[in-house]
């Protein structure tokens, strides 16, 4: 029990920081490209307060941290009116990369954290900044995967939308009341892990190799 409750304190930092920049990337992209949405609501913020979901954000990944497997979750999404954007269509491809390349530079530092944690010598603070850091780097690769998958409601979906023709685009747009249903039965059998696990590994060995 004390070596969960200590797992849990650590992991805290890392997943509330993945979730919340993740969707607050989305806003600000939004607001640059002129949708005011999120940033009227106030979610353009780091305060995990305003993004947290009960489920996806604390319930989900504690879950997953306890019972092993693939670790992930999600925050509020945050909204945006694609119609407001200056030019709906392509800005969607900004707003939606925004998220996923929040995650990709949070690996990045999370990575240069445990560098860090390995020039210190062992004790009680380089032990848990290098726990955290695994972790930081887990959560955040594994929610940059996630979401470049092509399904809508994800991000990679978005992306697929903004990028294909008119008619392809309908189509896969229509997908989108179902994409969240999609990916909790994918979650629910080994078939998510199977699908994440190679990119995943691959992203970590090159964010590895490079730094």
């Amino acid at each position: 029990m004390e070596h969960l409750i200590q797992l849990i304190v650590v992991a805290a930092i890392p997943i509330l920081f993945a979730i919340t920049l993740h969707e607050a990337a989305h806003g600000y992209v939004a607001r640059h490209f002129g949708d005011m949405t999120a940033y009227q609501q106030g979610r353009i913020s780091l305060n995990p307060m305003r993004h947290i979901d009960p489920v996806g954000t604390i319930l989900l990944p504690l879950l997953t941290l306890v019972l092993g497997g693939i670790l992930f979750g999600w925050a509020k999404p945050v909204p945006v009116n694609f119609a407001a954007l200056r030019r709906p269509k392509q800005d969607m491809l900004w707003v939606a990369i925004a998220g996923p390349a929040s995650n990709l530079a949070m690996a990045v530092f999370w990575a240069l954290m445990a560098k860090l944690a390995w020039s210190f010598p062992h004790g009680y603070f380089s032990e848990p900044l290098m726990e955290m850091a695994q972790i930081g780097v887990k959560i955040n690769v594994i929610l940059m995967v996630l979401n470049m998958l092509p399904l809508p409601p994800l991000d990679g979906g978005r992306v697929a939308v903004s990028l294909l023709p008119h008619r392809q685009a309908w189509q896969l747009s229509r997908i989108e009341p179902y994409g969240l249903f999609i990916l909790i039965g994918l979650a629910i059998t080994p078939v998510l892990g199977w699908i994440l696990t190679p990119p995943v590994m691959a992203v970590i060995n090159l964010i590895n190799f490079f730094l």
